[in-house]
This record gives C-alpha cells, structure tokens and sequence, in this order.
C-alpha cells in the first residue's frame, strides 16, 4: 500500500516543474497571452498622434473648419490623431520645427522651400483643388480707380504685402520687381506694410489702406466669388508662373511607419465613399505625391529676387 501514495507525489512533481518551466519561458522570451498581446496593439495603432500645422493664408475659423474634415477621416481610417494648430505667422512653422513641437505642416511653397533648406522636412502630399490643379500663382493687383496700370506707376505708392515668408504675398512681387530693374523697393514705394495673410492683403487694397497688394489667386478667386466688389473695384496687373499647393511635408525623424501610413492614407482618400464626403467637406478632389523638383519655379524666383534660402531671415521688419 506504500507505493500507491507516491505516484501522485511525482505526478504532482512532474507538472509543478512543467508549469515553471512555461512560466521560465514566457518570462525570458517576453510572451503574453494572445488576446493581451492583440489589444495592446490595436491600442498603440489608436495612440498615434501626430501635430500639424496650418499657415495663416486666411481667415483662421474657415481654415479650422475646412481641416476637421481631414482630422476624422485620417482617426476613423488609419488610427491616426491628428491635432491642427493655426500659426500666427508663416515662419513660425519652421521656428516651431525646429523645437520639435511639430510633426508636420501644410506648407506654402516658399515656407517649404525655407524648411527644406534649413531644417530638412520631407514633402508628402498636396491636394488637387475642386478645378483639377494642384497648383497656383501669384497676383500683384491694384484698384481700378488709382490710375496705376504698370508697375512704374507704383511708384510711391503703399503697397499690401502678405509676409516675407510667403511666395506670392512677397517673394513674386519682389522678383517682379527686380525684372523691372526697381531693386531698393524702400526708396521706389511710398509706404509698405505686411497684412499678415492673403484675404487681408486683398482686403486692405479693396477697403483702401493701399493702392496696390499681393496675393495667392486661390484665395483671391475664392473671396472674387464671395464678394463682386473685387471683380469690380480691383485689377490683376500682373501674375507670376505657378508653384504647388499647399504641401504636407514632416520632419525627418518622423516614424517612418507612421509616414508612410499618413501618406498612403491620404493618397487613396478619393477611391473610398467615406473619402469622397471629407474631400468635399475639405475643399479638393484628392491628394497627389509631391517633390521637391515640383518646386524648380519657386527656386528660380528665390535666385531672381537674390534670396539665400539657407540663411534668409523671414521674419516681417
């Protein structure tokens, strides 16, 4: 009768060193049960979170407005947060970079050229617009009722720029300017002052405060729309060759995974019905890759206005 009672001392030996050694196991590969393992993922994919910024080419509640509808598409489709915040001025965006509080920004084609220079973005996407361009240009425009009818003609006069990090707001007029041989542009105009976007620029020279401005004919054409007194009261004297959209470019150290997934995302935004609503609701047809060659025009008017885009100071004076 001794011998019945050992047997379940050794079975029970036998399976305790069975789970230790299971346990041994898991702990040094780092295992976990499945369903665990499963939802720390889908938790790390619903985490992602990305800061983007928006430069200040219009009115900041439209623009807030036009991005919400990006914002819930990029969280409902690829898991990815994405916070927008309105700058004050153009070159806070690369100020802002250069503190890694951004992870990203829509860029006018100057400012991106400005970051790519000096900090390094890499350029993703940019929207083609509800007309079928993914680009635009510049227009130095005048009141009709100021006589002015050639660029000699603004001389002393004030003139409306946007801001010195923009490219049609300022770098066109500038290199415009300078074709014209007018290269001290303090001593050739009266006054000049930065607006600090594109429809306020337009605004001060319909309302008056100048005789002449500059700024992006996406915005112009958009408020010419809105508002007939543009088309009546103000004339297009001139307009540059054209530059991209607005790009969404990132910093360089951006996850790469993450990257990729924003970018895949947005370009394939139009083949998916839910896509189609928030394109809508944003304001263009679809996404389409950029690079850096799409900026040769923007390179060109930098040289022809003397710009040093590696040390150019682009903060208004």
């Amino acid at each position: 009768m001794i011998w019945t009672g050992e047997r379940p001392i050794v079975k029970f030996r036998k399976r305790t060193c069975f789970f230790f050694l299971v346990f041994m196991a898991c702990v040094i590969t780092g295992c976990e049960p499945p369903k665990e393992q499963n939802s720390r993922q889908e938790k790390t994919f619903g985490q992602q979170e990305i800061l983007i910024g928006l430069i200040p080419e219009q009115n900041v509640f439209r623009q807030r407005e036009r991005h919400q509808a990006l914002k819930k598409y990029l969280f409902d489709k690829a898991g990815i947060t994405v916070n927008f915040t309105s700058l004050s001025r153009y070159g806070n965006i690369i100020e802002h970079f250069k503190t890694d509080k951004l992870d990203g920004a829509f860029f006018g084609s100057f400012t991106y050229a400005l970051a790519r220079h000096q900090i390094g973005v890499e350029p993703l996407v940019r929207p083609v617009n509800l007309d079928g361009t993914s680009t635009y240009h510049g227009y130095l425009f005048v009141r009709k009722d100021s006589g002015i009818r050639n660029v000699e003609q603004l001389k002393g006069k004030r003139f409306a720029f946007v801001e010195r990090a923009t490219t049609a707001g300022y770098l066109f007029p500038i290199a415009y300017f300078r074709e014209k041989d007018i290269a001290n542009l303090q001593a050739f105009l009266g006054e000049s002052f930065f607006a600090g976007s594109h429809d306020a620029s337009i605004l001060a020279v319909l309302n008056g405060e100048a005789e002449a401005g500059a700024a992006k004919n996406t915005i112009y054409d958009l408020m010419a729309i809105e508002n007939p007194r543009i088309e009546k009261e103000l004339l297009i004297l001139a307009s540059s060759g054209v530059v991209p959209q607005n790009c969404l470019a990132v910093r360089k150290k951006l996850d790469p995974s993450l990257k990729n997934l924003l970018k895949k995302t947005l370009l394939e935004m139009n083949e998916h019905d839910d896509g189609e609503d928030s394109l809508q609701r944003f304001g263009a047809r679809g996404f389409i890759e950029t690079r850096d060659s799409d900026y040769e025009y923007l390179y060109k008017l930098t040289a022809e206005a003397g710009i040093n885009l590696k040390t150019y100071h682009y903060e208004n004076q």
